[in-house]
């Protein structure tokens, strides 16, 4: 393996190949003033959680690619400590980092420096900490503010420890129950499948069934035509025989012939009555089996339809140009129930307008609700999308359900490009 010839926290590891760790000098402390603190001049214990809550690992693995070199399979504790190691004095890791943690939360940092006192401070802390809503610019915005004393730093560096130890604890939670959830959809699939295995067996046989009544249907029809035939055939001989009778002796035989060839026609007759009476009988069963055969087709599509899985954003960026100020968390949960990721400009009413040039840089639908967003904010994202040939929606209405009905659209288009 590869030594990491990097700074890690608290030393330094030797970049000549020796194994040896030599402890960082003792940086002296920062003289308190009025202005905010710089990363490299806030205690050195309070660089790791700064580092670790304000940076994903992705992120801080760009940002050190920037200032670094190192191998591909530096793993990502040693990058963790690697950044902490360099924040405890100015360099070009530190001036990086607190750079991009500036621009960042600049926001935060701007609504925590109305705070003029350690109380005030402390107090939008405890806001901040309680809603968890910024946890990581509420951090940065209190250690690097000039009314933040020791008492404060401990305090906050207490909290956040604690809300570390509490997010391990739910994730854990939230592994067991995946862990359950993937053991009951195993056992629904397969019920499921023995379902499905059930119902083709069921078909097969109702198909058989239905082959042998329609056999049997045509074999009586069959014989009822030849019963039909032979009986026209016996009335027309004795309408003959009565009209070609010579005299009373013929007559006789020939009325009684006639008396023999009608009970024989009433016989077959009746024999014809029962056999239509089992035909009619046959063609019942006939339809009841056609019923139960779509039941169980409709039955079938239910299953197919149950086992289809919904349409989903697939990780794609969403970024909403726009809207009503109370809707935007109704619209991030929208978003993210689909499987995409949210972003969200407010259209130049209370946010900069440069800051809408990167988030659409990033986005990969655009939602612009026109209805509530400046002139300039709606042609600079019209012209940007179109000479980009970003997908973008433009829609009036600002309701929760309106967005709801465009982001489904675009799962189920997902991978088809959209227009304009």
């Amino acid at each position: 393996m590869i030594d990491p010839p990097f700074n890690v926290a608290g030393g330094v590891f030797s970049s000549h190949g020796s194994d040896s760790f030599s402890p960082l000098p003792q940086r002296a402390a920062a003289v308190s003033s009025s202005r905010r603190r710089r990363l490299w001049e806030i205690p050195h214990k309070f660089h790791c959680p700064v580092i670790g809550v304000c940076f994903d690992v992705d992120q801080l693995r760009n940002l050190l690619s920037k200032a670094l070199h190192f191998p591909r399979e530096t793993t990502d504790y040693v990058l963790h400590t690697t950044a902490v190691g360099t924040c405890d004095e100015r360099s070009t890791v530190a001036l990086l980092l607190h750079r991009n943690l500036e621009k960042r939360f600049h926001l935060t940092i701007k609504k925590f420096a109305a705070a003029k006192t350690r109380d005030a401070l402390a107090d939008l802390w405890r806001v901040a900490s309680k809603s968890g809503s910024d946890i990581p610019g509420a951090l940065w915005a209190c250690w690097t503010h000039p009314a933040c004393d020791s008492k404060l730093e401990q305090e906050i560096y207490a909290d956040i420890h604690m809300t570390q130890h509490q997010v391990g604890t739910g994730i854990r939670a939230d592994l067991m129950s995946l862990k359950n959830s993937q053991a009951e959809n195993a056992r629904l699939r397969a019920q499921l499948e023995a379902a499905r295995h059930e119902l083709e067996t069921m078909r097969s046989e109702k198909s058989r069934e239905t082959r042998l009544l329609g056999q049997r249907i045509a074999e009586l029809r069959a014989d009822l035509a030849g019963k039909e035939a032979w009986c026209g055939n016996l009335t027309g001989q004795l309408d003959s025989l009565r009209q070609i009778l010579p005299d009373l002796k013929d007559r006789q035989v020939l009325a009684r012939r006639a008396n023999d060839a009608e009970a024989r026609a009433s016989a077959v007759h009746a024999h014809a009555t029962q056999l239509e009476s089992e035909l009619g009988r046959y063609r019942g069963l006939l339809e009841l089996s056609e019923h139960r055969l779509q039941t169980l087709l409709a039955l079938n599509d239910k299953f197919a339809e149950a086992e289809a899985q919904p349409a989903t954003l697939g990780g794609k960026n969403v970024l909403c140009v726009g809207g009503r100020s109370g809707a935007v968390e109704n619209y991030r949960q929208i978003v993210e129930e689909r499987g995409g990721r949210f972003m969200h400009h407010d259209g130049g009413l209370e946010e900069s307008l440069h800051r809408i040039d990167s988030a659409l840089a990033t986005a990969d639908i655009v939602i612009c609700q026109a209805g509530c967003i400046s002139h300039n904010a709606y042609w600079r994202v019209k012209e940007q999308c179109k000479r980009t040939g970003k997908p973008c929606i433009f829609v009036k209405n600002a309701g929760i359900s309106s967005f709801e009905r465009l982001v489904s659209e675009a799962c189920d288009h997902v991978d088809e490009p959209i227009t304009n």
